[in-house]
């Protein structure tokens, strides 16, 4: 049986490179440098063919720790709810009170890069609080 030695996450969108700009600052992830021969991405994206400018965008995690995200551009809106969506872990380990209070300030600090909170979901018997929110294209994703 083969081992997973990767992940990558992969968004369809309309505009990649604004998304994964925003997903970097989400998460504190980077660009990654420019394929081998070329200096800079806007050198790559010139040497693409007019229909492929634009099409892609990536960020990575600058402790290679987490999963690249890879940003493709799609010719449909999105339409329903996301399948798969990205927890933002900011309340680990945290309960009560002092979770609310980390996951309202990360949700403030969110919607100035232009997230758009969605519903607050209250603890439970069984989960503690949570905020579902959207990023800048509509996609889904929870601060936990």
């Amino acid at each position: 049986m083969a081992s997973v030695k990767q992940v990558q996450v992969t968004f369809d969108c309309a505009e990649p490179e604004r998304v994964a700009r925003f997903w970097c600052e989400v998460l504190g992830y980077v660009v990654p440098p420019p394929p081998a021969g070329f200096a800079t991405w806007d050198d790559f994206a010139r040497a693409q063919p007019p229909e492929r400018q634009g099409s892609s965008f990536a960020c990575v995690d600058p402790s290679g720790v987490g999963p690249r995200l890879y940003f493709q551009r799609v010719p449909e809106n999105k339409v329903v709810k996301n399948r798969v969506h990205l927890d933002v872990r900011v309340g680990t380990g945290l309960v009560g009170e002092k979770r609310l209070a980390a996951l309202e300030a990360e949700c403030a600090r969110l919607i100035t890069l232009g997230a758009v909170r969605v519903r607050l979901l209250p603890a439970d018997d069984h989960n503690e609080s949570c905020i579902v929110m959207q990023d800048i294209e509509g996609n889904e994703f929870c601060l936990d």
